[in-house]
């Protein structure tokens, strides 16, 4: 239920991202991919003294005819599916021209149609055309408008990067994301935790050769707040001289 709720999303979607004239193109390729399933011929037997009539659609025969402008109906309207879904990929002509040949060669295959009838079985059998026929040749009519249509809009083609599908690779690390080491320069270490589980052990007595708090030195008399109990004593001989008492 779900896949087929997707699917119904896609496809609304993707008509809403059609251009008017490749609106024009899908609707009437759906449209001419519907009438094959309406009557196309019409077939007469006479059976003793009576004369029977049976419909027959686009799929009741199996020619080279019907079986192209099926085929040629379902890729126009993949075409047009994709290209609503930003499908980067190029046709030689271009859409226009791709869309305007298919509607150019059902018609010459409707056409051919009219004069060469399928075979058909029977004692005294004829066969004719129906209205689906004629509603057929009208779509594929269609087609090959909307097709030149798109040939004259010359819409840009959905390059890679619109492309959902496309993959995109991880850029390859370059010299502004990459800490270069100078050559000769030390490593430097990692200073370990003054305290904690992770402290190292020190023993009474113990030299230790790593840089601690204590060890730094005082920070220097411009960085430093001056008290009083840390100005030296003046010595009494810098006193200035008494006069004597007469």
């Amino acid at each position: 239920m779900a896949a087929v709720r997707n699917g119904i999303v896609r496809v609304a979607r993707a008509w809403r991202a059609l251009a008017p004239e490749q609106r024009l193109a899908a609707f009437a390729a759906i449209v001419l991919l519907f009438t094959m399933f309406l009557p196309w011929y019409e077939k007469n037997v006479v059976v003793g003294r009576e004369l029977k009539s049976d419909s027959i659609s686009a799929f009741g025969v199996l020619s080279f005819i019907e079986a192209a402008i099926f085929l040629v109906t379902c890729g126009v309207i993949l075409l047009l599916f994709f290209r609503a879904e930003r499908r980067a990929f190029h046709l030689p002509g271009g859409d226009g021209t791709i869309v305007f040949a298919a509607g150019v060669w059902t018609v010459f295959l409707l056409f051919v149609r009219v004069f060469s009838r399928p075979d058909v079985q029977g004692n005294g059998s004829t066969i004719g055309i129906q209205w689906g026929f004629f509603i057929a040749f009208v779509a594929a009519g269609g087609l090959t408008y909307a097709g030149w249509r798109i040939r004259a809009a010359d819409r840009a083609e959905p390059t890679a990067a619109q492309d959902p599908t496309t993959r995109v690779e991880p850029a390859p690390p370059t010299a502004a994301t990459v800490a270069v080491r100078a050559p000769g320069r030390p490593r430097p270490r990692r200073k370990p935790p003054a305290s904690g589980p992770d402290a190292p052990t020190r023993f009474a007595g113990q030299l230790s050769f790593e840089e601690s708090d204590d060890d730094a030195p005082p920070p220097p008399p411009e960085d430093r707040e001056w008290r009083d109990d840390d100005l030296p004593e003046r010595p009494l001989w810098d006193d200035p001289p008494r006069r004597p008492r007469r």
